[in-house]
């Protein structure tokens, strides 16, 4: 044990998990794992941008990209490859901060299986639609998802909209508003309007500044500064360090390894002020630096990691992504032109079927968008407004040929040379496209350097569909169909790339699991679209943050990481304080039971908050003197079902409690270290049940302690159901005692712990399931709680 802290000794810090990025990956694991009461450090490479901040002038834009060796700390990250160009983001919430809001699902058939690749292999999905559904819901809630308020008075007449719905009636193709994570009214269900300001969420801003409602300046990709995109910073990351997660900007990831014993250590710099080398360890760690940062992460410490799968690297592809331009487009009569900066960036969509839809489609399928004026997308199309230097562009060239030449595939120190002080220019409507591309790219290093081994051959086909569809759109609205300029050739532009981590049934077909855990090595998890094995189709940020969520649901049913190395009997060594804890396995507890690949999971989470008095030992006694002398104790838990089935057919009805525990005598929030939840177990007479809490947690002075409390579910009028289901009689005993040896230890304290209505609203959305038979699962888990309820307050 000794030596084991000395080892510590030698890093800077330890927490539960550590998260590398703020995207749509990362954003959702912090906000998960910091609730359920884990330690959690975010590391993100780039600033934090409040409504306001976002680069505006020329010189602002000059500044606007990232690449730390050139002295650049800004928001677009430009990548050059053999076959593509990217452009990702840099800052606290990724990609959030420059995309188009849209939160579309992927399509239920286009989670394909083992659809073969003409570069050999397959590719295939090791989850379904059903799998994230309820993690889409999920998702969609907390990012405030709402269609194009197309029929209110403030947004109607948007004209690129109409034009779009009314082109596609044309075509007989499938037209739709898509969700959007935009605030156009001030709360939930209020009348939308032009910046008014938005209410706060209850977990605040970690900006602190008001945020207004959308105000159709198109400026959606280039940063909001009214705030009414619910970016994740807006959304999630206020949420997650509202639950204790520590949000660290400007510290970047460099490489990871794992630890002896289990976990990992993260070395990572920070830019300002500027910083050594510094290590974090941590029992778990999350990789979600993007598609780009996540594989590069990988490729680089892969001698570190043995075991890893052959596919690292694979599946990559840019989601089929296709921008096109309609020049003097105008409305279906040919008279009104289209004012495509007026609105967000996306207000719709058309879908183009795929052949997997049914039998009478053909190709891959796609979707089609109406595009704003997204500043990153003309730089690259027009360059800039040069206004005569061409010693500006003709140093641009000479530095794309020295990139060339020394394999740099970083852009973005010369496009922001390039712009310099232009004034970007832009009159078209684009049409943004993505769709089924082939996965069939490959990331690999190149003299220390990311490289992309793709040149979309084998996607020809698709983009030629989709092209030949944009041009028919075209020829509806009366305009001239313009692809990109010729000196970008063939090149893909792509701002979703995916892959180079991707998932899979076991490493000969994947690097990580369908949950994003790498085979072979526990705790280290992938959730970002690195780990997606093919393309979305539609715009994959949704996809991205479910597989996070559903990602971080897993992982929070696993418990301690050292838990899964534990057999009956054995001593289990806590990380947080090194001392040992004995106790029963969950086989023992009746926890687990079932085959783990057809049992159905259930899991959800329950705070309650009230007082304790010190020195009392019963919790009804007059003793305890509740508000005016108590002190506060509140807890948060998530509670897993790890088999429904079994849960409801064994009669104590056990399931595992997670989370904290936050007094300030036991020194504010303390990570729960083992917990027990019983629902509904036997009272002593047929119509009383009990629902019982058991939570190990060691204080800030290392002491030992058990939270021990119980609801008293008795019969009587059916007025007391409420007190009885919402009151917790409360008991703190010293140690971790065991079941049946509450009567030997020593007590610390008593009192009653309440769950209020606003918390128990939570927990009913919080419900979560997963498995093969999730709704009928749920469907039996609430006949049980009513049928109790009933059994118990029910008259006779």
């Amino acid at each position: 044990m000794n030596k084991a802290r000395a080892r510590r000794a030698k890093y800077d810090e330890h927490v539960d998990v550590v998260v590398v990025g703020s995207g749509f990956g990362g954003s959702v694991a912090a906000y998960r794992l910091a609730s359920a009461g884990l330690s959690v450090v975010v590391l993100e490479r780039g600033r934090a941008y409040a409504p306001g901040m976002f680069p505006r002038s020329p010189a602002e834009m000059g500044k606007a990209f990232w690449d730390p060796r050139e002295g650049h700390y800004g928001m677009y990250d430009v990548w050059s490859f053999g076959g593509c160009d990217s452009v990702v983001s840099s800052g606290l919430g990724g990609g959030s901060l420059i995309y188009a809001n849209v939160l579309m699902r992927k399509d239920e058939r286009w989670f394909v299986h083992e659809e073969p690749l003409a570069s050999g292999g397959y590719e295939s999905w090791p989850v379904s639609r059903a799998d994230l559904d309820p993690h889409y819901d999920a998702v969609e809630e907390m990012m405030g998802a709402t269609p194009y308020p197309l029929g209110h008075s403030a947004y109607a007449g948007t004209p690129k909209t109409i034009a779009m719905r009314d082109a596609a009636a044309e075509l007989g193709l499938e037209w739709s508003l898509p969700p959007l994570a935009i605030s156009f009214a001030p709360s939930p269900g209020a009348d939308p309007g032009l910046g008014l300001p938005i209410a706060e969420a209850p977990y605040g801003n970690v900006h602190g500044v008001q945020r207004r409602t959308c105000r159709l300046c198109g400026e959606c990709d280039i940063g909001c500064n009214d705030g009414a995109k619910n970016s994740l910073d807006h959304t999630y990351l206020s949420a997650a360090r509202r639950g204790g997660a520590d949000l660290r900007t400007l510290h970047e990831a460099r490489a990871f390894r794992p630890r002896p014993g289990g976990g990992y250590a993260v070395d990572y710099i920070r830019y300002h002020p500027a910083t050594g080398t510094q290590t974090i360890t941590c029992d778990r760690l999350v990789l979600a630096a993007g598609t780009y940062g996540t594989t590069y992460l990988m490729l680089r410490n892969r001698a570190s990691m043995p075991g890893l799968s052959g596919m690292l690297g694979s599946r990559f592809s840019g989601n089929g992504d296709l921008l096109t331009f309609l020049l003097r487009a105008k409305d279906r009569s040919r008279t009104r032109p289209i004012d495509a900066s007026r609105g967000p960036v996306i207000t719709s969509a058309i879908r183009l079927a795929d052949d997997v839809d049914g039998p009478r489609e053909t190709g891959r399928g796609a979707y089609i968008e109406d595009g704003g004026y997204p500043a990153f997308v003309n730089w690259l199309v027009e360059g800039a407004d040069v206004r005569g230097e061409i010693g500006r562009g003709a140093r641009f060239v000479a530095d794309r040929l020295r990139a060339l030449l020394s394999h740099d595939t970083n852009l973005s120190a010369e496009i922001a040379d390039l712009v310099g002080d232009g004034e970007l220019s832009g009159s078209s409507l684009p049409l943004l496209g993505m769709g089924r591309d082939v996965p069939d790219g490959r990331l690999r290093l190149r003299d220390g350097r990311l490289d992309v081994e793709w040149d979309a051959a084998a996607s020809e086909e698709y983009f030629d569909r989709l092209r030949a569809t944009m041009r028919r759109i075209s020829d509806v609205l009366g305009a001239e169909h313009a692809g990109l300029p010729a000196w970008l050739g063939k090149r893909v532009v792509t701002v979703h790339p995916l892959g180079g981590v991707p998932m899979g049934r076991h490493p000969g077909e994947g690097v990580c699991d369908a949950f994003g855990e790498v085979f072979d090595h526990p705790g280290l998890f992938i959730a970002d679209g690195a780990a997606l094995p093919g393309p979305v189709g539609a715009n994959p940020s949704l996809t991205i943050a479910a597989l996070a969520d559903r990602m971080s649901t897993r992982l929070l049913e696993r418990g301690p990481v050292a838990a899964s190395h534990r057999k009956e009997g054995q001593v289990l060594m806590t990380v947080e304080t090194g001392q040992a804890l004995i106790g029963p396995s969950d086989e023992a507890m009746g926890l687990t039971a079932g085959d783990p690949a057809t049992r159905t999971s259930l899991s959800f989470s329950e705070e309650m908050g009230g007082f304790i008095s010190l020195g009392v030992t019963d919790p009804r006694s007059g003793d305890v003197t509740g508000r005016s002398d108590g002190d506060r104790l509140s807890f948060r838990l998530t509670i897993s079902v790890d088999d429904v089935n079994h849960f409801l057919a064994e009669p104590e009805h056990r399931a595992r409690a997670e989370g904290w525990v936050d007094a300030a005598f036991c020194g504010g929030r303390r990570p729960i270290e083992r917990g027990w939840f019983n629902l509904f177990a036997p009272g002593g007479t047929p119509d009383r049940r009990e629902m019982r809490y058991r939570l190990w947690f060691t204080d800030d002075q290392d002491r030992r302690r058990t939270l021990v409390g119980w609801k008293d579910v008795h019969h009587g009028p059916a007025t007391r159901l409420w007190l009885d289901t919402s009151t917790l009689f409360t008991r703190l005993l010293q140690g971790h005692v065991p079941e049946g040896e509450d009567d030997e230890a020593e007590m610390v304290g008593a009192g009653t712990l309440h769950i209020q209505p606003v918390d128990l609203a939570a927990t009913l959305k919080s419900f979560r399931t997963e498995g093969p038979h999730g709704v009928a699962a749920l469907a039996r888990f609430g006949r049980f709680f009513v049928g109790q309820l009933w059994d118990v307050y029910g008259p006779g």
